[in-house]
């Protein structure tokens, strides 16, 4: 029966600072578990475009993209769900009134609001961006504004209780610390893609691993029996099976070899 094996990418397969290193450990691990009939998946936040080149190189048999709003196997689009773009000009303009600080994510790229706040935090993501070629020019304004999910920071001033109560109606808000919150659309999660993959690909769920380091990875590592949390990742120790080691540390190999898949 295959096996499949479920990463994150931020803190589990790349490291999270300025390097963005990928240890060669965990190149060696992928490759050898593919070998070994194991089904590799990576399961992010990040929207299909923001998928980098390196990350895909090293080796995957599917994505699953902006918490399980897109997902893809075998290079076929198995999902998308796709939002309206009234319903995302109306998510704009709710933004707008609760005074929050929105980038707006695509699965080709990302949207920015020149009629929000413009804050610190969004200098430093759009800095990050220009530094890796990503395309900033993307605006409310354009005729294919369209989203998956999007991100916000709060102000001083926002209406954060605005803000809850009517984003909450289609969105699950999540607190991802320091003001910064992720929406994603009811209904889908990361946790809602691993059933899906699971169910078309005809896996049983003691045969599917997941491996994160964060707790916006909580949903997926909840979805399985065979979850791992990256060494260092504290506040996951206790809602997962097994615990690695950091990830310079080997820690996806370590992972895989641990449960015999490799």
């Amino acid at each position: 029966m295959r096996s499949v094996i479920f990463f994150d990418i931020d803190g589990t397969l790349i490291t999270e600072d300025a390097r963005q290193l990928i240890p060669e450990s965990t190149r060696r691990a992928i490759a050898a578990a593919r070998k070994n009939g194991c089904i590799t998946f990576i399961n992010t936040g990040r929207t299909e475009f923001n998928v980098s080149k390196k990350v895909r190189e090293i080796g995957f048999d599917g994505l699953i993209c902006g918490c399980g709003t897109y997902i893809e196997c075998g290079g076929e689009v198995m999902l998308h769900n796709e939002l309206t773009q009234e319903h995302c000009l109306m998510i704009a303009e709710l933004n707008r009134k609760c005074g929050v600080t929105p980038v707006y994510e695509a699965s080709d790229g990302y949207f920015f609001d020149d009629d929000a706040p413009r804050n610190a935090d969004l200098d430093d993501f759009l800095l990050t961006f220009v530094e890796e070629h990503i395309p900033t020019d993307g605006r409310v304004t354009d005729s294919d504004f369209i989203f998956d999910k999007f991100v916000i920071w709060e102000n001083p001033d926002s209406d954060m209780e605005l803000f809850r109560r009517e984003v909450s109606r289609y969105y699950d808000i999540i607190d991802r610390g320091n003001g910064f919150y992720e929406n994603v659309p009811l209904g889908f999660s990361k946790a809602t893609a691993i059933e899906k993959v699971l169910r078309e690909l005809d896996i049983p769920p003691e045969n599917a691993y997941a491996i994160g380091d964060s707790t916006n990875d909580l949903p997926m590592l909840r979805a399985v029996p065979n979850s791992i949390a990256m060494g260092g990742a504290e506040v996951l120790y206790p809602y997962v099976s097994y615990i690695t080691t950091p990830i310079e540390e080997d820690g996806i190999y370590n992972a895989l070899k641990h449960f015999g898949l490799i």
